[in-house]
């Protein structure tokens, strides 16, 4: 416990640093309102990764056969619109696949975020009692105790790596996804108060998140190309069950971790993949497979998360990383700027294109013909004030100790998390294309 809380007094420290100088609208993701061109910059880079703890996952081999596409909104974040209570009112919630506990906003303040839920309207609508299971002292699915309130009802507070949080009472309600569709009552946390203006999907492996509860044995989403075009947000595709594009999926297997292996720096409900190394143009950087694995603190485990925006590594594959991107354009990066405290592989100008060219393609490789290709069309990331970044950065600049696959590079690629089989599947796509 003591480990823990240290752990999260760092990433609340580093949240200060990161978030001083910006008013930010998605703190809990990577989606930015503003921009930062500093060469301090403190960009929220933030990732989603939450409480380090070990909770037992459910159950899904009696999945319920859901069978749901829904389009989401891309701007750093995944940002889903789901018909949540009876009769249903539509959410706006950020798609998280590095995160546990799923959450609404209920605000009864005047000014309201987006979109508030109102439990009044509700019919299937209740509020967890202190006395139920989950409102114990020492339930390890939040980063701190619940407690009672004043009206003896379920308190959570839950905080997120970046500082960010969100706090108020669990509740149960359903997601009707149609009128033949509805999950059970799933437990929730209903948020009073929070430093963001969505809500939050989580679909992690916890016993918590919306894939355990509602026993989803596969979900896929496709995230299109990140757009600079002033006003336009690029629409990508999500999947409840069944994908029809997955014929073409390639897949690795999960590293799982039991749940008596308690381990400091391992988050055991996170997708854990098992990335081999990373190449850059033709030439495969000398960065030993066992940087990518958790050792035996769990420090270098390899997660994908779509909460995250950049692509961070621990040291030593940054390091490598970073040499060789000195070697090919050295000389045109820019001299002392760190985008979000965590990236200073960037450069000034606008021509991005030229640069990428000199660098070549991006790839992450898992073995068996299985890799994340970035092309180097689309190697650099505009962070604004006519500043590209290479979107890597160093992890223990976050206090984390992971290698994290950000969204940014799962762009324009189907990414099918496999609960039943324990895979991910992943398959090259136009993902800015209207599917059926």
């Amino acid at each position: 416990m003591s480990l823990f809380l240290t752990l999260l007094y760092v990433f609340l420290c580093n949240s200060i640093t990161l978030s001083s100088s910006l008013s930010l609208h998605f703190p809990l993701t990577s989606h930015r309102l503003t921009t930062n061109t500093n060469s301090s910059s403190s960009s929220p880079l933030q990732t989603s990764l939450a409480s380090r703890r070990n909770p037992t996952q459910s159950s899904s081999s009696s999945s319920p056969p859901y069978n749901f596409r829904s389009n989401f909104k891309y701007s750093m974040a995944l940002i889903l619109s789901l018909p949540i209570g009876t009769p249903a009112q539509t959410q706006e919630l950020v798609l998280d696949t590095g995160s546990q506990l799923s959450w609404i906003q209920c605000h009864r303040k005047k000014k309201k975020p987006t979109t508030s839920f109102d439990p009044s309207l509700s019919s299937s609508f209740s509020n967890l009692p202190c006395s139920h299971p989950f409102c114990k002292p020492r339930i390890p699915d939040f980063t701190l105790p619940t407690t009672c309130d004043s009206n003896r009802l379920c308190h959570y507070s839950y905080f997120y790596a970046d500082g960010t949080y969100a706090e108020g009472n669990l509740v149960k309600e359903k997601f009707t996804f149609s009128n033949t569709q509805t999950t059970p009552p799933l437990i929730l946390g209903c948020a009073a108060e929070s430093t963001d203006e969505r809500g939050i999907l989580g679909m992690n492996l916890g016993r918590l998140s919306f894939i355990s509860q509602a026993k989803i044995s596969k979900f896929s989403y496709c995230i299109p190309a990140r757009s600079n075009r002033p006003g336009f947000t690029p629409t990508g595709s999500f999947y409840l069950g069944e994908n029809p594009m997955s014929r073409g999926f390639k897949y690795v297997s999960l590293l799982t971790f039991p749940q008596s292996q308690r381990m400091p720096n391992l988050d055991p409900l996170a997708y854990t993949v098992p990335l081999l190394g990373i190449r850059i143009g033709q030439k495969r950087l000398d960065i030993p497979a066992s940087v990518f694995r958790p050792d035996a603190g769990g420090s270098g485990q390899t997660m994908v998360d779509s909460g995250s925006e950049f692509t961070h590594l621990v040291d030593v594959a940054y390091d490598k990383v970073r040499g060789e991107i000195v070697k090919l354009v050295g000389p045109r990066m820019k001299k002392g700027y760190v985008y979000g405290a965590t990236a200073d592989m960037c450069f000034d100008g606008n021509n991005p294109v030229e640069i990428g060219r000199r660098i070549g393609d991006l790839a992450f490789e898992f073995g068996r013909g299985v890799e994340i290709l970035v092309e180097k069309q689309r190697l650099l990331i505009n962070v604004g004030g006519g500043v590209h970044c290479i979107g890597i950065g160093r992890s223990s600049m976050l206090g984390a100790a992971s290698n994290i696959i950000g969204n940014v590079h799962q762009q324009n690629l189907w990414v099918e998390f496999d609960v039943i089989n324990k895979r991910v599947g992943f398959s090259k796509a136009d993902c800015s294309r209207s599917l059926p």
